[in-house]
């Protein structure tokens, strides 16, 4: 790259934005031929994850080397990705709030298939004092741990911050195993009426956002223990965090008007 003489970082031309693309086409089209029962959907879903899992190490990869070593990241382009993911996060509100648009246009009025009750006659909910409540604690306690992270590499506590974010993977970790332990268990499945769709549909998604999260606050934490992170540019552990309290603030309406609200009728 040629050099410059103004703070903005004018990217190379990178092959990861279509491959990414082409990994992500694959891992959709593979995981509607499984749910459809065609042979080979399951092996080609599970070829394109791998493939877009590597296509985003070497991704992930080159923008550490343009924030960390080449010093791309100024003050300025920093402002620029703060407001990137400031809308990213905006976007998904309104991704959620599809969900929880048809939850409560289901619940509020339940159609005469669904015995005009919410839940649906023979739809038996999880008890929302048992995992779900537990999973609120874990992950509530993960935002208090992530905190506790940032804080620390403010002041220049490394210590405290790789406690802290040690702290926030395993929580992420065991949240999501509660929650795969508690679909497994579940007496319903996502085609059993409007309750089971939304139901899986919006904690199923949530659960996607706890993994990708918990992957991000990983190379992080792979990060800080390789010195990439100061008390002034650290950036990429503050949008970790900022996605991280972001899934915190939507479990807590997931588990209030979903796991509790929704079953106050059975």
């Amino acid at each position: 790259m040629s050099n410059h003489y103004h703070p903005y970082h004018i990217s190379d031309p990178s092959p990861w934005p279509i491959t990414g693309s082409i990994g992500a086409f694959g891992l959709m089209t593979g995981s509607v031929m499984y749910f459809h029962n065609y042979q080979g959907g399951a092996l080609f879903a599970g070829i394109s994850l791998v493939y877009l899992l590597l296509v985003f190490t070497v991704w992930f990869r080159d923008v550490t080397r343009e924030a960390t070593f080449q010093g791309h990241h100024t003050i300025i382009v920093q402002r620029g990705l703060k407001l990137g993911m400031l809308l990213f996060i905006l976007s998904e509100v309104l991704f959620f709030l599809s969900f929880f648009w048809a939850f409560f246009h289901s619940s509020l009025s339940p159609d005469v298939v669904l015995g005009s009750v919410w839940p649906p006659v023979g739809i038996q909910v999880l008890n929302p004092f048992e995992v779900p409540l537990l999973n609120t604690v874990i992950l509530l306690s993960s935002g208090a741990t992530v905190t506790w992270a940032h804080n620390a590499i403010i002041v220049g506590d490394r210590k405290g911050a790789l406690l802290g974010l040690i702290l926030t993977v395993v929580l992420g970790l065991v949240f999501t195993a509660l929650q795969a332990m508690e679909y497994v268990e579940a007496s319903f499945t996502i085609a059993d009426s409007a309750y089971g769709t939304t139901f899986f549909v919006a904690t199923g998604f949530h659960g996607l956002h706890v993994i990708i999260g918990t992957l991000i606050l990983l190379v992080c934490l792979i990060r800080l223990i390789k010195n990439h992170y100061t008390r002034r540019h650290h950036f990429g552990l503050e949008a970790g965090i900022l996605y991280w309290h972001f899934v915190d603030a939507v479990w807590l309406l997931l588990y209030t008007s979903i796991y509790w609200w929704g079953s106050l009728g059975a």
